[in-house]
């Protein structure tokens, strides 16, 4: 029998999971089906298990149920247990295991896709919410020569910081929390655009100064052309959007439950040039 996926989230229509998976099966040869699958915002629970009963075999989680399927998840993995989020259900009949994807795929599209290593750069990760928990580790894992984390809130950005120096112990000395008034006459290698700002046509008071000579500056959303990037590209760095973190996610999400890791170069290209 075909095995059953999904990605779950409100809003979902918009999301290219469903056509990456497809792809993703095609080019390995696993029998699965994925769909999009709507959740109202009090319901999130019960449709997951509704679809575990139904057969499915695991679920990727969107927006805004991250930090719920944590709490959902019976069993977690160690990506999963440091981002305090879940973005990848394995559905079991005595279980659900939930895992972490977006900081490797993170990783995997600035270092691989980009050709930007990350050891002994100088990283400037704006915002505290559930997309930097997810990628702090991962990034803290490079090796940079800093890494701080910037947002509206100080106290948010601290907190994230505490959470991590617990985590990874001395790892994580380099890791510190900023307000956006604080980056003035500071300069960074990486530029990570981790809020949602964007969605609105809005982005943090960030000056321009912090984009240091040939720096790149990452937009985690895709589709579109932000404010941020648009000071990215004012201030001379370079550019790049999220899509492809989403496809890497994806592709470590297909391993999570396929134990196959598919190419995700011609996924990548095909998405941009509209084609499935």
């Amino acid at each position: 029998m075909t095995d059953r996926y999904a990605v779950i989230g409100n809003p979902v229509a918009h999301s290219k999971s469903p056509l990456i998976h497809a792809r993703f099966a095609r080019d390995t040869g696993q029998d699965i089906a994925y769909e999009a699958v709507f959740s109202a915002l009090d319901d999130f629970e019960r449709v997951v298990e509704r679809f575990r009963a139904a057969g499915g075999r695991g679920m990727n989680v969107t927006l805004p149920f991250k930090h719920r399927a944590f709490a959902l998840c019976s069993v977690h993995s160690e990506r999963a247990q440091h981002a305090r989020a879940v973005n990848t259900l394995v559905l079991e009949p005595d279980a659900i295991r939930g895992d972490n994807t977006d900081g490797v795929g993170l990783v995997r599209d600035l270092a691989v896709n980009l050709g930007c290593a990350l050891s002994g750069k100088r990283i400037l990760l704006m915002g505290a919410g559930g997309a930097s928990y997810g990628v702090c580790g991962p990034l803290l894992d490079e090796g940079p020569a800093a890494l701080v984390v910037a947002n509206r809130t100080v106290s948010k950005a601290v907190e994230l910081c505490e959470h991590f120096r617990r985590v990874y112990g001395r790892a994580a000395a380099l890791l510190a929390p900023a307000g956006y008034d604080a980056l003035g006459g500071r300069a960074f290698d990486v530029v990570i655009n981790a809020t949602s700002a964007g969605l609105a046509g809005d982005m943090p008071a960030l000056p321009g100064s912090v984009f240091a000579e040939g720096a790149l500056g990452y937009e985690m959303l895709y589709g579109r052309t932000t404010p941020f990037m648009t000071l990215a590209a004012r201030a001379g760095a370079e550019c790049a959007d999220g899509l492809g973190m989403l496809v890497e996610q994806a592709a470590e999400s297909f391993f999570v439950w396929r134990g196959v890791r598919p190419q995700t170069r011609g996924v990548i290209a095909a998405l941009r040039a509209g084609r499935s």
